[in-house]
């Protein structure tokens, strides 16, 4: 999070309408429940996770949020799992951060992000599950006074063994909701899952969201409200000189011109289209301040001198790379270039507020309720227990609304300028674009060293660009003694990004080359570049030593069995050791990332040396534990569309110090058309681990693709995105 939410569990809350000690549900209103258009008001409440109402129906609650990624139908399966409820009658709906901080953060980390929803959570989720069933059924053994080890719970019934009685979840409900929660809870092995595992159907499609009736952020109405456009310097770290409002406050519907902090002028009006167009007749003298002159070529030249300076920070290292180069018989060296990338989501940036002395409520779609809780807190200048944030259902996400709040806190201090009113923010495309937090740019030099007979002795990469952490989570790399430690995604040494290789000599290391353009967590993050540089450069390794890339590799990756099975996967499924049809070429890349070991291989044509078809790829994916299978399958396939519009079209380039790209016409997305088919192959119980599934994926498409383009025409591309060399998808 950018502010720091302080400690809140000494302070003291304003309590719901039923005390905890009651056992019914605390009266919190859930406005925007999902697949439910009540919340579980006045009913009883089995643990902090579930509320069973009298028909039987269960609310799962969830905190992670739901941005088309299906998190939400992940977990409520896990907790209907241990639950043992039945899953035609499970609802989802989100509690409050502020709920959460007043009852000691029963629920956990709100955060979405890192493809963590799932598997940083699965623990505590289930563990919910499984004690409201027990709670279950200890009240129906009180109810029939039997001893509870010979009661079961299945299908939302629970039956006592030796009798044969029975009774719902329903009856029992308020009773079990009066019962201390257990602490000694026992999950099942996953051999006994019955609902973990299944493809079952997404909690989050219904009609509303394929009619258009669905209620995003950007769609909120309150009676009364305002809405607020923004404008802020089109240079990073610029503030505002001075403004002319006098055209705009004499506009029809127009309410109030006004400074935001130091860098943005806000006009808020009856409408959008009349606080937009009032924006643009608002005149702004900028302060653009020492980042004026940046561009991307004088960004480019900072990071071609990191390339070879002395000083960088080690990730990862084996042996004596130093030695393997002054012995080497024979060395290749390629530089490869990755650039700024914006997160682009269709729903641009935009949050409610409503603002008394007395209170601050906010409604954000937002990746992380806390920091959106912390941002509120902040702004509104009120204590904790006077603010809270309603979670919106999100218009997409990919890492530009969790640790990035800038656009609540504008809400808040917008409406704490006109109390008592609702205010909604929304921005322009335009300020989506130019006021993002990008992927990082970075370039790397890759050294591969070999013996007079061709073996390989040792490889060095070299990144050099920017740190996201020493942005937005400095204590980490001070902490790590000025070192980002995220920057090694994919090829760290260690933890859940760890080397799928291991060369006789190795050293990858980075030199930290920070720019004005603020960076930020972007789908994937950067094993996305990390990947492309490593996978590419495998395959030139393979040329140079005369073999096959995919024996290449399992030559050095014996010793990461879950990474070979990924690899070996896709190469069976697309027929890596027989020949291609005519004219098709194939490449393969392998990656871990987040926890998951994931592999691509795909088959493409090229048409006259610069238009590619991808025909298909494969993917294979080794999560640990599949919770749904036909939402892995969507969520590799869209990945792939991300990673693969990065490759081919998208970046984000600086001119007098400013983002260029303004809107989609320049900032593009490839078409269905030309989306390959994607064969996912889900490999299951390959570890103990969790893995995540929303990003992994990413990273492997377009290394595989670009090492089937270099097959197809000889020709190694190693700068992206691809249309700067004319290349173009068909």
């Amino acid at each position: 999070m950018n502010a720091r939410v302080p400690n809140l569990s000494r302070r003291q809350f304003i309590v719901g309408t039923a005390a905890v000690s009651t056992g019914l549900s605390l009266g919190l209103t859930f406005p925007f429940a999902i697949g439910s258009a009540e919340a579980a008001l006045a009913t009883p409440e089995v643990g902090a996770w579930v509320v069973i109402k009298p028909d039987d129906s269960v609310v799962v609650r969830v905190v992670r949020s739901e941005m088309g990624q299906g998190t939400i139908t992940g977990l409520a399966q896990m907790v209907a799992e241990e639950l043992e409820c039945d899953w035609s009658k499970v609802s989802v709906e989100y509690p409050t951060p502020g709920e959460n901080l007043k009852r000691k953060r029963v629920w956990g980390d709100f955060g979405t992000g890192g493809s963590r929803g799932i598997r940083t959570s699965e623990d505590y989720v289930r563990k919910g599950g499984a004690a409201a069933r027990m709670m279950l059924v200890e009240a129906a053994a009180a109810q029939w006074k039997v001893p509870a080890a010979e009661c079961v719970a299945a299908n939302s019934v629970i039956t006592h063994t030796p009798s044969g009685k029975k009774v719902s979840f329903g009856k029992v409900a308020a009773e079990a909701a009066k019962l201390p929660v257990p602490t000694e809870i026992k999950l099942k092995d996953p051999k006994d899952w019955k609902v973990i595992g299944q493809p079952k159907n997404r909690l989050d499609t219904y009609e509303d969201k394929v009619t258009g009736k669905q209620v995003y952020g950007i769609d909120l109405q309150f009676p009364g409200m305002l809405v607020a456009n923004i404008r802020e310097c089109p240079v990073f770290g610029g503030k505002v000189k001075s403004f002319d409002a006098s055209k705009a406050t004499a506009m029809k519907g127009v309410k109030k011109v006004l400074q935001v902090g130091d860098s943005a002028v806000a006009v808020v009006a009856d409408t959008f289209w009349v606080a937009k167009n009032a924006m643009d007749a608002v005149e702004i003298v900028w302060d653009e301040g020492p980042n004026a002159k940046v561009s991307s070529a004088t960004i480019k030249t900072m990071l071609q001198e990191g390339l070879t300076a002395e000083q960088a920070f080690v990730g990862n290292q084996f042996g004596d790379m130093k030695a393997a180069v002054s012995s080497a018989a024979n060395k290749t060296e390629s530089t490869y270039f990755y650039p700024f990338l914006n997160h682009a989501p269709m729903e641009p940036m935009n949050a409610t507020a409503k603002w008394t002395p007395d209170s601050c409520i906010a409604w954000v779609p937002t990746q992380d309720g806390e920091a959106s809780l912390a941002a509120v807190i902040a702004a509104s200048g009120l204590p904790a227990e006077k603010c809270d944030v309603n979670k919106v259902n999100l218009g997409g996400g990919f890492g530009r609304r969790g640790n990035f709040q800038d656009y609540t806190t504008q809400v808040v201090r917008i409406a704490k300028e006109m109390p008592g009113t609702h205010i909604k923010l929304i921005w322009t495309r335009e300020e989506d674009m130019t006021q993002g937090r990008y992927h990082p740019i970075m370039m790397c030099k890759l050294t591969g060293t070999f013996d007079a007979n061709k073996n390989l002795t040792g490889v060095h990469m070299r990144l050099s660009g920017q740190s996201i952490l020493a942005a937005v989570r400095p204590a980490v790399v001070e902490q790590q003694k000025g070192r980002d430690p995220l920057v090694f995604q994919g090829v760290f040494d260690g933890g859940e990004h760890g080397f799928g290789y291991k060369f006789p000599n190795l050293m990858v290391d980075h030199a930290m080359r920070n720019t004005h353009i603020p960076p930020g967590f972007w789908r994937g993050v950067n094993v996305n570049q990390n990947a492309i540089f490593m996978e590419c450069f495998m395959d030139e390794l393979a040329d140079a030593a005369g073999v096959d890339p995919v024996e290449f590799r399992r030559k050095y990756m014996g010793e990461f069995p879950r990474n070979l099975a990924a690899l070996n996967a896709v190469a069976e499924r697309i027929e890596w050791n027989k020949p291609p049809a005519p004219g098709v070429f194939r490449g393969v890349a392998q990656m871990k990332a987040f926890g998951s070991y994931v592999a691509a291989a795909c088959e493409l044509s090229v048409q006259d040396g610069t238009k590619v078809k991808i025909h298909r790829i494969v993917a294979a994916t080794d999560c640990g534990y599949a919770v749904n299978p036909a939402q892995i399958e969507r969520q590799v396939s869209g990945s792939f569309v991300y990673g693969l519009s990065a490759l081919f079209l998208e970046e984000c380039t600086v001119k007098d110090g400013r983002i260029e790209q303004t809107n989609f016409t320049n900032f593009d997305s490839m078409r269905i058309a030309q989306m390959p088919k994607v064969e996912t192959i889900i490999i299951q119980g390959g570890g103990k681990e969790w893995g995540g599934i929303g990003e992994p994926t990413i990273c492997v498409a377009a290394p595989a693709v670009l090492n089937a383009i270099y097959r197809a025409t000889g020709k190694r591309y190693r700068t992206v995105p691809l249309k700067n060399e004319g290349v173009t998808l068909v």
